[in-house]
C-alpha cells in the first residue's frame, strides 16, 4: 500500500523525486536538456517556483515552492497557456473565451477557464503534467509505448526557513558529485546550480530564494559554493602529494558511518541521505511538530510525537517526521 502524500492546503515548499521505470539510464544530455525545457514550461504555466533541481540518467529531483491558489485573469491565463501550447491553439482558446465573455456567459467562461486553472498552484498537478509531457515526448521520439516512470513521484514537505531550504538545495545540487559525474557541482549544467553558474536569471532567483537572499546573486553564489564545495572537499595537491585543503574521501565516510559516528553537515550532504526523499516532513522541531498535527491522519494513532531526530550526521536543528531505520546514509561514488 502506497503512503499518502503530505500536502499543505496553502503555500509550501516540497522536495520531489521520480525515477525512470526499472531505473533504466535513458536520459542522455539531449534528453536532460529537453527535460529542463519542459520543467521550466510547466513551472511557468503552473505559477510555481523551482528553487533548484537536477536531472540524472534515471531520475530527477526538484525543490519547488507552491504558492496559495490565486485568481487568474483571462489575460494571465492566455499568457500561461503559451508555456505549454502553440500560438494557434492558444489563439483559438482565447477566441472561445472572448466569445463567451462578449455574449455575457460569464459562468460558462469561468467553467472554461477552470479546466486549465485547476492544474495551477498544485504539487500533484505540477508533477503529473511534467511527467506526462516528458513521457509523451520521449515515447514519440523513440517509437516507444508504455510508462516511462517507475511510480508516482515522492515528495517531502520542507520547512521554508532559509537554513533548511539551503541544505535541501545543496543536497539536490550535489547529486552529480555523489554519482561521480563531476568533481565540482558547477560543472554539471543539468542542475539549478549549474544553470545559475551558466547565467540563468531564473535559476539564480531560485537559489536566492533558498538562501533567503533574493536578488543578491553575488552574495548567494559565494555562500552557496562554500556549502557545496569548499567546506568539506579536499582541494589542490602540494609537492608532497598531500591536499592543500584537507577533506574527506569515501573510506572516511564509510568508517564514520560504520562506527555510528556523526558526519559534519558539509560531508553528509555529499552522501545519499534517505531523510531527504523519504522523511515525509523535514525542518525544525517546531515545523515538523506543527505539520505532524495538521496531517495527523498520515501517521499511527499510537504516535504522540511528530519530530524525530535524524541519524548519521550533525544535523543541527533539522528533524524529520519519519525515523528511518535502514540505509539512512549511503556512500558517495568513489572519486
Amino acid at each position: 500500500m502506497r503512503t499518502a502524500r503530505i500536502v499543505e492546503d496553502g503555500a509550501a515548499y516540497y522536495h520531489m523525486v521520480s525515477r525512470v521505470v526499472d531505473r533504466r539510464r535513458v536520459f542522455d544530455d539531449r534528453e536532460k536538456e529537453l527535460f529542463r525545457k519542459t520543467m521550466r514550461a510547466v513551472e511557468g504555466f503552473s505559477g510555481t517556483q523551482i528553487l533548484t533541481w537536477t536531472a540524472l540518467e534515471n531520475h530527477f529531483h526538484i525543490l519547488i515552492y507552491v504558492p496559495e491558489r490565486q485568481d487568474v485573469t483571462d489575460d494571465e491565463l492566455i499568457r500561461r497557456l503559451l508555456f505549454l501550447y502553440d500560438k494557434t491553439v492558444v489563439g483559438n482558446l482565447g477566441a472561445s473565451l472572448a466569445t463567451l465573455r462578449a455574449s455575457g456567459q460569464d459562468e460558462a467562461a469561468e467553467l472554461f477557464k477552470k479546466q486549465y486553472t485547476c492544474r495551477m498552484y498544485s504539487l500533484a498537478e505540477f508533477g503529473k503534467t511534467l511527467k506526462q509531457r516528458v513521457s509523451f515526448s520521449y515515447n514519440r521520439r523513440h517509437l516507444r509505448k508504455g510508462t516511462l516512470w517507475e511510480e508516482r513521484f515522492k515528495s517531502v514537505l520542507v520547512d521554508g526557513s532559509p537554513g533548511t531550504l539551503m541544505r535541501m538545495a545543496a543536497y539536490i545540487d550535489l547529486n552529480a558529485v555523489r554519482a561521480g559525474i563531476v568533481k565540482d557541482p558547477k560543472d554539471y549544467r543539468f542542475s539549478g546550480y549549474g544553470e545559475a553558474m551558466g547565467g540563468s536569471k531564473q535559476a539564480r532567483t531560485g537559489l536566492g530564494e533558498a538562501l533567503g537572499e533574493p536578488g543578491e546573486w553575488r552574495a548567494v553564489s559565494g555562500r552557496y559554493r562554500q556549502l557545496l564545495y569548499v567546506s568539506g572537499e579536499a582541494s589542490g595537491v602540494r609537492a608532497d602529494g598531500q591536499p592543500v585543503r584537507a577533506g574527506f574521501d569515501i573510506k572516511t565516510v564509510e568508517s564514520v558511518v560504520a562506527l555510528k559516528g556523526k558526519l559534519p553537515l558539509s560531508q553528509i550532504l555529499r552522501c545519499r541521505v534517505r531523510y531527504f526523499t523519504d522523511g515525509a516532513i523535514l525542518g525544525s522541531r517546531a515545523f515538523v511538530e506543527d505539520a505532524f498535527l495538521r496531517h495527523r491522519a498520515h501517521f499511527s494513532a499510537k504516535r504522540d510525537v511528530g519530530a524525530k531526530p535524524m541519524k548519521g550526521g550533525d544535523w543541527g536543528d533539522l528533524f524529520t517526521a519519519r525515523q528511518l531505520r535502514v540505509d539512512v546514509v549511503g556512500f558517495p561514488a568513489p572519486a
